[in-house]
């Protein structure tokens, strides 16, 4: 029998005949949505002669979504397109190819565009690019909610013709006057941008451009300049290298603009039984340190000691420098240079020109073919002297206008008040910034610049290498670029885009298709150019060198995730932990644990894990600030580290003004310093550490590690053992024992990932790039206090407690007894003063036997016809279960909705920030479980493109976005079933082996052997 009962949800409903009512039954907005004023009516849309990149106009999935609340999370109605413009398919993802050139990174990529939004960086591996984690992260910083939006004079918005008649007229008055024009920029390697300041200078006459590093290397390009007569930096081919040594040299990370992790780790697979031999002699625990063979801990002042010793052992000259701790490493690595002969090579960080003409000396004896002198790199060109010259002249009068573009002096330059001093003294002062920083607040004119992904440009990363940057996108904002502002500055009624097209026309394509090099992204000119050397009188150089000491001495880096500070407003890169450290969210001061226990400073972990430290106060050449410490292994005695590119306070969210100003210590540029004192104070400093367990305790079945000797010489079962399982009272190996009945994998695709422990550096760009390929949020500081870190992937890092980790191994082995064995678990809890590192990325492993599976009482989650671990977040009700019973902790729980949650102030909570989530990935919701996916989107994207195209899935076709961003080979994505994968042999190699074997989980991730040579002369 039907019930007449009748249901009501308000009081409104049971009124008769409400217009309310009426009205939310036939529409579901209360409020008509504004197509009209987001979109445009269709009249206008059929006339507009905007592009593909004129997203704001048709974007039919980001800003125009209106959010509705429903008891199973957000649903999102998002408005379609009124006219699909023809050259964008919804669904299909287009790629473009541009150019990153921030003057600090220089890249060659790929950017990935969704219905006209920019959402990824890849490397465009066409044109040889390799990108790091803010190469990665950089697509995050255009939809920064921050950026300067409009024009600004003296603060107050101003419109762009007014600021161009304005500024003209400045500039022809201090050119009455006979004053001159500074052009101050960081690293411009643009040849067109070059043209134009040339062009400024015909006009208006007496331009000066000063290039500014914020990060110097002035010292090695002013020795270059000196030996080889061009003021460039060499390139370094570290494939061809049989014995590195480096003085003070992070290679791996940003020296002389990095990138030369690619030839590093080529070098460092064994091949035909042959890898190369690394040794670093360094200060800090830097990532060029953490992978090399062997390393040596000096203070800052050692290293030229260690230097100026290396070059006379080499030529048989007389040493003046005591350094007796240094003396028998410098004699072995001079051994092994010898013997390696042109095969060998030899770099150092020391930014002192002294230094650098000795490192360029020594491969010169050495007949290095490492070192390349003639297809030089263009991506550090400051210049310290030009630089104190110029506030030198505007502090005196000299200088009538400064305009400045890409660079951020009142921030980071060290004697910043000197800059800020001499601005007020001059006519006219001019800043185009993306950002609202300290710079962009201290002049007359604030010129909004656009990000790179909606610029135009070219760039010379490397002799001969030209490459363009092209928009993906419209200006978000009423923005303009330096060049544009150039041409209507000196009368030039042209485009930019106009003016660089005709420069590539007629002097550098050649009569060949711009379209073409516009599709590539670069393009190549081949050259026969010869560079010969000049004298140099190397005894001079060792009489000038001088070194100052003190008890200690202040090594200052750069971070992998922060670089020089530019982006400090990405939470991406904030909350990317430290390779080294582990650490994210902050600025410290590093100590090695002697100089902490003399000092009395500590660190340690509260009730819920969490690490604290103690606070100092650092004065340096009589500048001052109080610093938390850590203390880092590795860390030399009398030495400290600080990461340089914190501290920024203007332009930015609350949550990112984080750490202290280190280019407040960088006196002279000089990356080192003496005369430091330090004074412990009062209080406790948070730390956001990710990883709180330092050493592997002696558990050698998780990073096996072998040397070249036994690679070569003994049975890969010895140096790769199989752990054994007892089975009906018999010892047997565990990868033949089987909890469940196996299924047949051998027909359709079956995926595996293969890592390789040798050629990961741990840099983290494999980090960021899962972070943009599968909407993974940002939780800030005080959620990864609690362990609460969202990464689908991380990048453990292990110290030894022994000289190596085969010493913890035999360490623990030979514990007897149970109280031995406890002494000895407690022993090889503390690395050693000076550990051997070892970097391991973990993500789901995606079992066959996964134990996950097997404890969900939703099925929510469970196992592919192709190999991956698949969830279905909407069954998801969070019991975390299979969090507890998975073998590699790689699962995370969402603790929160960190979309649309104010306690949350990152990308996912505006609409800006929304822009560069993936419309492929679904943005899980409060209480489920998540985890890595193995890029399924992107694997089914590959199926369904070669389905489309009537044909088999392409040779290496697969791929993550990790392994997509791994510019040193160390992961291979692809199908085991399809032979011809790379994959497919990695998987069978000598040194492949799974992780946690012994549990029987059957993962399709494979690990490889890292070896180590430990050859000496």
């Amino acid at each position: 029998m039907a019930s007449n009962k009748k249901y009501w949800k308000s009081v409104e409903e049971l009124k008769e005949n409400s217009s309310i009512v009426d009205t939310l039954k036939n529409n579901e907005f209360v409020e008509e949505i504004p197509t009209d004023e987001f979109l445009g009516n269709k009249e206008s849309l059929e006339t507009s002669s905007t592009t593909r990149r004129d997203f704001l106009k048709y974007v039919g999935f980001t800003t125009a979504a209106a959010s509705l609340a429903s008891c199973e999370g957000p649903l999102v109605k998002s408005i379609p397109y009124i006219i699909k413009p023809n050259d964008i398919t919804p669904g299909v993802a287009e790629y473009y190819a541009t150019t990153m050139a921030d003057g600090f990174d220089f890249a060659n990529i790929l950017v990935k565009v969704r219905e006209g939004r920019p959402i990824k960086i890849e490397p465009n591996k066409e044109a040889n690019g390799s990108t790091n984690a803010r190469v990665q992260a950089s697509v995050l910083s255009l939809y920064d909610s921050l950026r300067l939006k409009e024009p600004k004079a003296n603060g107050k918005a101003i419109s762009w013709v007014d600021a161009d008649s304005q500024i003209i007229s400045k500039l022809n008055e201090v050119k009455e006057a006979g004053l001159s024009i500074a052009v101050l920029t960081g690293t411009c390697a643009s040849p067109s941008t070059k043209k134009l300041i040339n062009n400024l200078n015909d006009t208006y006459g007496n331009v000066n451009h000063v290039v500014y590093d914020a990060v110097s290397e002035s010292a090695a390009l002013d020795a270059f300049e000196t030996m080889y007569g061009t003021r460039v930096l060499p390139d370094y081919h570290l494939e061809k290298a049989e014995v590195i040594v480096s003085i003070g040299a992070d290679f791996l990370g940003d020296w002389q603009g990095g990138g030369f992790e690619v030839g590093y780790s080529k070098g460092r697979v064994p091949q035909n039984g042959k890898m190369s031999r690394h040794i670093q002699i360094e200060s800090n625990m830097t990532l060029t340190g953490a992978n090399a063979d062997k390393r040596l801990m000096v203070k800052p002042s050692e290293q030229l000691k260690a230097l100026a010793r290396l070059y006379a052992t080499l030529t048989g000259g007389a040493v003046t420098m005591e350094v007796t701790p240094l003396t028998e490493t410098v004699s072995n690595a001079a051994k092994q240079l010898i013997a390696a002969g042109s095969k060998a090579v030899v770099v150092t960080g020391i930014q002192n020109k002294n230094a650098q003409l000795l490192a360029l000396a020594i491969n010169k004896v050495l007949n290095s073919e490492v070192i390349d002198v003639v297809a030089t790199k263009n991506v550090r060109k400051g210049s310290d002297a030009s630089v104190a010259k110029l506030i030198s002249d505007m502090n005196n009068g000299a200088i009538g206008a400064v305009i400045i573009n890409n660079s951020n002096p009142v921030y980071s330059l060290p004697n910043s008040a000197e800059f800020v001093e001499g601005l007020k003294k001059v006519k006219l002062s001019v800043a185009f910034s993306i950002q609202d920083n300290e710079t962009a607040n201290a002049v007359q004119y604030t010129l909004a610049s656009p990000h790179y992904l909606e610029s135009w440009g070219d760039v010379v990363i490397k002799k001969g290498q030209y490459s363009l940057i092209q928009p993906t996108i419209s200006p978000l904002f009423n923005t303009r670029q330096f060049q544009e502002a150039l041409l209507t500055w000196t009368g030039n009624t042209s485009s930019y885009y106009d003016f660089l097209k005709e420069s590539w026309d007629t002097e550098i394509l050649n009569g060949t298709s711009w379209n073409q090099a516009l599709h590539d992204g670069i393009f190549i000119v081949e050259s026969n150019e010869e560079i010969s050397s000049l004298e140099v009188d190397i005894n001079a150089v060792l009489g000038a060198l001088k070194v100052e000491s003190s008890d200690f001495e202040l090594a200052l880096y750069t971070k992998t995730g922060m670089g020089d500070g530019q982006m400090a407003n990405n939470p991406w890169l904030q909350e990317f932990p430290d390779p080294i450290t582990r650490t994210s969210w902050d600025n410290y001061l590093t100590i090695s644990k002697a100089d902490a226990e003399k000092l009395g400073v500590t660190n340690y972990h509260v009730a819920n894990g969490a690490l604290n430290g103690s606070l100092v106060e650092m004065t340096v050449n009589g500048v001052s600030g109080v610093l938390p410490i850590l203390i880092q292994p590795g860390q030399a005695k009398g030495s400290l580290g600080l990461a340089l590119g914190y501290g920024r306070k203007q332009g930015l969210k609350q949550e990112m003004q984080t750490g202290i100003n280190g280019y407040r210590f960088y006196k002279d540029f000089n990356n080192f310093q003496s005369n430091v004192t330090l004074k412990v104070v009062a209080g406790e400093h948070e730390f956001a550490c990710v990883q709180l367990q330092n050493t592997l305790m002696g558990r050698g079945d998780i990073i096996k590690e072998t040397t070249i000797e036994d690679y070569n010489n003994v049975d890969s079962k010895e140096w790769n053992k199989v752990p054994m399982v007892s089975l009906d009272h018999n010892e047997v190996e565990a990868t033949t024992v089987d909890l469940w009945d196996s299924f047949d994998r051998s027909i359709g695709h079956h995926f595996n990932l293969s890592i390789d422990l040798n050629a990961c550096t741990g840099c983290g760009a494999c980090v960021i790039a899962c972070h943009a390929e599968n909407n993974v949020p940002v939780v800030g500081k005080e959620e990864i206090r609690k362990s609460r870190d969202m990464h689908w992937l991380r990048i453990d890092r292990y110290y030894s407690h022994e000289e190596d980790f085969a010493g913890d191994n035999e360490l623990k082995d030979n514990g007897k007894g149970a109280l031995g064995f406890k002494i000895a678990m407690d022993a090889l809890e503390h690395p050693s003063e000076n550990p051997s590192v070892a970097f391991q990325p973990v993500m789901c492993q995606h079992c066959n036997h996964a134990p996950c599976e097997t404890v969900c009482p939703v099925a929510a989650t469970s196992h592919g016809r192709q190999g991956q671990n698949q969830m279905a977040y909407n069954r998801c009700i969070g019991t975390r279960y299979c969090a507890n019973n998975c073998p590699y902790k790689v699962r995370r729980f969402n603790w929160f909705n960190y979309p649309n949650n104010s306690e949350f102030d990152y990308n996912m909570n505006d609409d800006l920030g929304k822009m560069v989530l993936n419309p492929d990935v679904v943005v899980r919701s409060r209480g489920v479980m998540e985890k890595c996916s193995m890029c399924i989107q992107m694997t089914q994207a590959a199926i369904l493109k070669a389905k489309k195209e009537g044909r088999p899935v392409n040779t290496n076709e697969f791929e993550t976005a990790c392994s997509n961003a791994c510019s040193t080979g160390a992961m291979v994505f692809g199908d085991i079933n399809h032979k011809e994968d790379t994959v497919t042999s990695l998987v069978e190699d000598k040194r492949a082996y799974h992780l946690l074997e012994h549990v029987g989980t059957k993962p399709n991730v494979v690990y490889h052997v890292k070896v180590r040579n430990t050859q000496e002369a």
